[in-house]
């Protein structure tokens, strides 16, 4: 696109004087004076200030977004006071999970003969939290950079920072879920953003082409191989990728290489997975290998006239879905996988495709972090203006691409094209154009399912900052109402932003500071006693059935050994947590007991606030689904499904605790409190 431009303006002064072109113009051999040398000079070494000022602001907003959580954390728990015990059981539900490996690990006699030695400098459990708060630091410094690289400005990337701050509720959960794979994974991939942001300018030079490259494939990677949803976040960006490509909107060998980045990217993450087989069957492989396929049939995608080329893009999408579909079907007959199907009927549910009676779809449906995003997220992204500022740029920044589109497909003869449009190719640069695709389509993610929202709203405050703070909006803007001058659109360019930062200060600085000295402590007297009374009085060896959140707390806390945990990308163990659930369906003592018994469980959690649960609504209680997946009519007043039927046996979970013969002869209570009811499985021959 800029050698077209230079093209454009080579024309236009040959025009008019035969031969001009090929002589050397009298500006260029005319030495600079002093006065333009002391200009170059001075403008090297404001750019030069101007970065390294920067850079430190940025470094400086990332480390206080670490103190800030970290300080928030310590005081919502009292964390540096509570016992050891108290701190796991902290790491709620999936997070003890994954922070019960990292014990593991440095319990190990090897690895703390070797290399783990800092806990006579800083405890383990200080080391992990503390290195999760560092990456939040990286996370706000990709973010600032990022907003940077689009707006020509550190102006952009400090306001990018402060709106990430003060939208803390709608933009992280990193201080009360530290352990959760996404903690580990977004700050990677919003440095994989800034790098292709970066990559995307023109006239790049080729060294740092080839190591940005390299850093988008490192940020790429890291961020696959901590993160089981990797893949379908790639995917969309996949399809941000494609949908650019196919309007002309990115140089073709640029999105070429970043197909093949991402599929590098996994096939690395699955061999390091012990060759998860998950990764393999997933759709972004298959549909980067159907777009590089469907490019080597489909010739002269991008010549024609209008109509021409609609008939072609429309035939070029047609056949890339049908070769991912046919790929991927393909792959998952092959090597028989399964893993990921609880997903897509999940998804078919959700979107409307039929109803499910699958129970670990329902699982997913009645969970609110999977359904739509609540209303009340957009009134508190407007308290701090970034809503309404991100509506407005996301509006103009989508008419110019509408525009620019449209040109693109309409003119066959390029230079014309770029003569007639270039106010509008300075609007929507390849860099620019990225970055609204990636901020539609996640922000469709983000409104079908609340938990994807985190994606997102971090890149809203990017997006909206650099609106703000672009030289080629207030342009355009000032030209439309014909105000522009240069001073003017400087003028708006910063004065703006300097109004918002000051109004975000001046509105959230004190309720910051209230937030900061408001303390908690940690109380979970059940849990605890639970967890001790297990490490007390089980052999090392036992094996513990129950709910997967509790499961993961006993793993973390006692080391014993479970029957399922929470780790639900496998089918086998989906089936397995189900089959244990029956401990709070409608059946026989016999039956439960021959389950337990098969999965060689020696003792049994069961928990009140799972068989009396209140939280959902019925038709949403873990008891109503494991009733509809059994064909059971449900409990309480309301409708059921013709077809359900009542049970023969009661709820295991509320009968078994009347000490009947029938539950007696199989199973043992061996502890209970007001939460928590132990029962040891009998060993008959």
């Amino acid at each position: 696109m800029a050698d077209m431009m230079t093209t454009v303006r080579q024309r236009r002064v040959g025009k008019g004087t035969e031969g001009a072109e090929e002589q050397p113009s009298e500006e260029k051999s005319v030495k600079p004076d002093g006065k333009n040398l002391s200009d170059h000079t001075g403008g090297k070494l404001w750019n030069i200030l101007s970065i390294t000022v920067g850079g430190i602001v940025a470094i400086f907003l990332g480390l206080l977004t670490s103190v800030y959580v970290a300080t928030l954390h310590e005081n919502d728990l009292w964390f540096s006071n509570i016992k050891e015990v108290e701190r796991e059981i902290s790491f709620r539900t999936e997070c003890g999970l994954y922070y019960s490996y990292y014990k593991q690990m440095i319990q190990a006699a090897s690895i703390q003969q070797g290399i783990v030695n800092c806990k006579q400098y800083l405890e383990p459990v200080y080391f992990y939290i503390y290195t999760l708060f560092g990456l939040q630091a990286v996370y706000v410094i990709a973010l600032y950079v990022t907003s940077w690289l689009l707006s020509g400005t550190w102006l952009s990337g400090l306001l990018a920072a402060c709106w990430y701050i003060t939208n803390r509720i709608d933009t992280t959960r990193v201080e009360f879920t530290i352990p959760l794979r996404e903690n580990w994974a977004l700050p990677f991939f919003a440095v994989q953003i800034a790098a292709i942001t970066y990559l995307l300018r023109t006239n790049l030079q080729p060294a740092r082409e080839r190591l940005t490259f390299m850093a988008v494939f490192i940020a790429t990677f890291l961020f696959s191989l901590t993160w089981q949803f990797n893949q379908f976040m790639m995917l969309i960006q996949a399809l941000a990728l494609f949908v650019l490509d196919c309007f002309d909107l990115l140089p073709t060998a640029k999105v070429t290489w970043l197909y093949i980045i991402q599929i590098s990217g996994l096939l690395l993450v699955c061999v390091l997975q012990f060759f998860n087989s998950m990764i393999l069957g997933s759709l972004l492989i298959s549909f980067n290998a159907s777009v590089l396929i469907a490019r080597t049939i489909q010739k002269n995608l991008k010549k024609g006239p209008l109509l021409n080329r609609l008939g072609k893009l429309i035939l070029h999408v047609l056949l890339v879905l049908c070769l991912t579909l046919l790929i991927n079907k393909f792959i998952k007959k092959i090597l028989n996988l399964e893993s990921d199907e609880h997903i897509f009927k999940f998804l078919k549910a959700k979107f409307g495709f039929g109803a499910t009676r699958d129970f670990d779809a329902n699982l997913y449906l009645c969970e609110e972090a999977f359904g739509l995003l609540p209303l009340n997220t957009f009134s508190r992204l407007s308290d701090t203006l970034l809503f309404y500022i991100y509506v407005f740029v996301l509006l103009f920044m989508t008419v110019a691409a509408v525009i620019v589109v449209f040109r693109n497909l309409s003119g066959s003869n390029q230079v014309q094209l770029m003569e007639k449009m270039s106010e509008c190719t300075i609007i929507l640069k390849p860099d620019a154009a990225y970055n609204l695709i990636h901020t539609v389509l996640f922000g469709c993610l983000a409104l079908s399912t609340m938990r994807m929202k985190y994606l997102w709203t971090s890149h809203m405050c990017v997006f909206a900052s650099f609106g703000l703070c672009s030289t080629e909006v207030w342009k355009l803007i000032l030209k439309c109402i014909h105000l522009y001058t240069s001073q003017r659109m400087h003028v708006m360019k910063y004065s703006i932003p300097i109004i918002t930062l000051l109004y975000i200060s001046y509105k959230f600085w004190p309720g910051i500071m209230d937030e900061l000295s408001e303390l908690r402590e940690f109380y979970d007297p059940d849990t605890v006693e639970l967890m001790n009374w297990i490490k007390s009085n089980t052999p090392n060896t036992a094996v513990f059935a129950g709910s997967m959140q509790l499961l993961a707390g006993v793993k973390l806390c006692t080391g014993r050994t479970l029957t399922n945990h929470p780790h639900y990308e496998d089918k086998n163990l989906r089936e397995r947590t189900k089959q244990i659930y029956q401990i709070y369906a409608k059946r026989s003592p016999e039956d439960v007991y021959r389950i337990l018994h098969s999965f060689g469980t020696d003792y049994v959690i069961l928990e009140d606030s799972i068989c009396y649960e209140r939280r959902h609504s019925r038709g949403c209680r873990l008891r109503d689904l494991l009733d509809i997946a059994n064909g059971h009519i449900m409990d309480g007043l309301g409708e059921n499904e013709p077809d359900l039927k009542p049970s023969m046996y009661p709820r295991f979970c509320e009968e078994i605790k009347k000490n009947l013969p029938s539950y007696t002869t199989h199973f043992i209570r061996v502890f209970q409190n007001k939460t928590f009811h132990v029962y040891k499985l009998a060993k008959h021959k």
